[in-house]
């Protein structure tokens, strides 16, 4: 089943079942006005959400044209919005190539940080930015959305708790990075506002490509229309979905609609390319002494996006062009 959020001019939009192929799409509002409401009450929404997934496919069902470029992030506003680093080779390639060795504990307890969920941006909105000079750069990740997950929820059962998963464009602003970890704080304005895919699927969409906890395919990103990465989101995963969410509920309970995001997709293969501009900096900082590739600039158009063994977009694309702010 897959899900999208259409704008209509309220803050949290009307909740579609979209086709498999992306083409066609039907109001929800029957079962849930909002994919807020249906994560609310998920079992009894969720029959009602797939009896109209399959009368859609059927063509049984009214439908419309699905246009993305109509679409918000299918949670415009969440409750909860956790990123993760669960890669961490590309964490090491990042201490590794300004010099600094990278603790052993960071192979056994994962990174997170808790990112704005106030505001999430469109798929295909643009990114607005007030300055070059901040480092723009984009981030390819992989997110699941979450129902009710109590506190203490250790790895294996934190799996069942995954009820949707998306694609993720986590922006950040290289550039004042430094100086606001070096407060000893976190991350606040050099992380702002996260884009999410066109729609987020439930994991049976998958088929294969999911094992419980990982996506075993390729995030594809390209920036102005030349591929910058492809790697695969499920190798060099150091930690699972079901291991970030048992991080994040040592000490607290996650309320449904919470999204816990992958951490930017890296592999140890290079010749995969990267899903982040700050990676191949880092690689060029290694092999050449010094980065050759800028960061963004206004005007570029980054795409995210995940395709099944047939070729097929899964989530459809984020497709954002990076813009001055007026």
């Amino acid at each position: 089943m897959k899900l999208a959020t259409l704008a209509d001019g309220s803050r949290d939009g009307r909740l579609l079942v979209v086709s498999r192929d992306l083409s066609r799409a039907a109001y929800a509002a029957g079962i849930a006005p909002t994919l807020q409401a249906a994560l609310d009450d998920w079992k009894r929404a969720a029959p009602g959400l797939v009896t109209l997934a399959r009368a859609l496919e059927a063509g049984r069902t009214e439908s419309f044209a699905f246009d993305p470029a109509r679409a918000l992030s299918p949670l415009p506003r969440a409750h909860h919005w956790v990123d993760g680093s669960a890669y961490v080779n590309h964490v090491e390639l990042v201490r590794k190539a300004r010099g600094a060795t990278m603790p052993e504990s960071f192979w056994t307890d994962p990174l997170v940080y808790q990112g704005g969920s106030d505001d999430l941006l469109p798929p295909m909105g643009d990114a607005v930015f007030a300055s070059e000079d901040w480092g723009i750069d984009l981030e390819g990740e992989v997110a699941v959305i979450t129902d009710d997950v109590p506190m203490g929820t250790d790895a294996q059962a934190a799996r069942t708790h995954i009820i949707l998963l998306m694609l993720v464009n986590d922006w950040s602003l290289r550039n004042l990075i430094p100086d606001e970890l070096a407060k000893g704080f976190g991350f606040y304005q050099s992380k702002p506002a996260t884009a999410f895919s066109p729609v987020a699927v439930t994991p049976d969409e998958l088929g294969k490509a999911w094992d419980g906890a990982k996506v075993q395919l390729p995030l594809v990103v390209h920036l102005n229309d030349a591929l910058l990465g492809r790697p695969n989101a499920g190798k060099d995963m150091t930690f699972d979905f079901g291991q970030l969410i048992a991080h994040a509920t040592k000490t607290r309970k996650l309320g449904a609609g919470s999204i816990v995001g992958s951490g930017t997709v890296s592999n140890r293969d290079r010749s995969l390319g990267s899903t982040c501009l700050a990676e191949r900096r880092m690689l060029e900082t290694i092999e050449q002494g010094r980065p050759v590739t800028p960061f963004l600039s206004f005007g570029d158009r980054v795409r995210v996006e995940m395709f099944d063994a047939a070729g097929h977009s899964i989530f459809g694309a984020i497709d954002q062009r990076v813009v001055k702010a007026a």
